[in-house]
């Protein structure tokens, strides 16, 4: 199924993906290969918590960082534990982040 959108086709797998800040590029059991892009707007990477446990570490080099609730930010160069439920958020950085989330 395809319906416009701005004038532009969109299937609906787009637009399931549509609200998210990223793009899953690999998904398996055990981690995930997430992008963000560039031209992302700061305001769509919102205070979350997910249902399990998972370390984050950066594929490549960025300046974008990670904030867990009640800390500051602190940059993601070294792999992250974030703990299941514990609030956190992306803060953009330039161009692009590729990370790799180990699901725990």
């Amino acid at each position: 199924m395809k319906i416009k959108i701005g004038g532009q086709q969109q299937t609906q797998q787009n637009l399931i993906t549509m609200n998210k800040p990223y793009v899953d590029i690999k998904v398996t059991d055990k981690h995930i290969i997430r992008e963000f892009n560039e031209n992302i707007d700061p305001i769509e990477l919102l205070w979350h918590r997910d249902d399990e446990d998972r370390t984050i570490e950066i594929i490549g080099e960025t300046n974008w960082q990670v904030q867990l609730d009640n800390q500051l930010p602190t940059s993601l160069n070294q792999r992250i534990f974030i703990p299941r439920h514990m609030w956190h958020r992306t803060i953009k950085g330039t161009g692009p982040l590729k990370i790799k989330i180990y699901k725990e």
